[in-house]
């Protein structure tokens, strides 16, 4: 594949991920997390691997630091920035599984089962890689279906935060930050109930904003 790239591009494959990750490792020490969950919902790390987990796109950058160093399956994209998310996430302790739901969905479906059966813990942007945003996809449902599991779903939130204007209104924290990160009741594997349950996480992150726990 890198013989595919341009100049241009292997010089940013080459940097890049490495400036990314060093920038996520020096942000998020500055960040305190508190979770807000639903009762008797599990975080993401109560139950033993595998697991097939859900969350939106816009919380890639704070996921890929609270939950790093944990060999995590996670589904990216296998476009160009794909390619930069995928190594920069690597060098933070995940394990890139190439495709997506609207492109070569069926091979990265088929690796990220394969991931699950070899005992990790999986997760998959529900709205990724174009949107629409906080639209789930098909995905993690049909990963979970396959996998004969339920979904468990969340949703991290800074308090204070820059929002850029992508597709996903993605999020980068701002120094110092709270962070919240909602979780709800493990779900069915069902699109629908996918869909309120990331909807649900998104409410219960949202309700510690300005008013966060003493």
């Amino acid at each position: 594949m890198a013989s595919t790239y341009t100049l241009k591009q292997r010089l940013a494959l080459a940097i890049v991920p490495r400036l990314a990750s060093a920038t996520i490792r020096l942000l998020g020490m500055t960040l305190r997390f508190e979770d807000v969950r639903d009762p008797g919902a599990s975080l993401a790390f109560d139950s033993p691997p595998p697991a097939v987990y859900a969350f939106w796109h816009r919380s890639l950058l704070l996921s890929a630091w609270h939950f790093r160093n944990h060999d995590i399956a996670i589904l990216i994209s296998a476009s160009f920035d794909g390619e930069l998310i995928a190594r920069t996430v690597e060098r933070l302790g995940f394990l890139a599984i190439r495709g997506s739901s609207s492109r070569s969905g069926t091979l990265g479906l088929r690796n990220m089962y394969r991931a699950y059966r070899d005992g990790h813990y999986c997760a998959i942007t529900a709205d990724g890689p174009r949107g629409p945003a906080m639209v789930a996809k098909p995905g993690v449902t049909q990963l979970a279906q396959l996998a004969g599991t339920s979904v468990g779903t969340f949703y991290v939130l800074p308090e204070r935060a820059w929002q850029l204007r992508s597709w996903d209104r993605f999020l980068i924290p701002k120094p110092f930050s709270r962070v919240f990160i909602g979780w709800p009741l493990l779900t069915t594997a069902n699109e629908e109930a996918v869909q309120a349950a990331l909807d649900h996480a998104v409410e219960l992150a949202e309700s510690r904003i300005g008013n966060p726990r003493k």
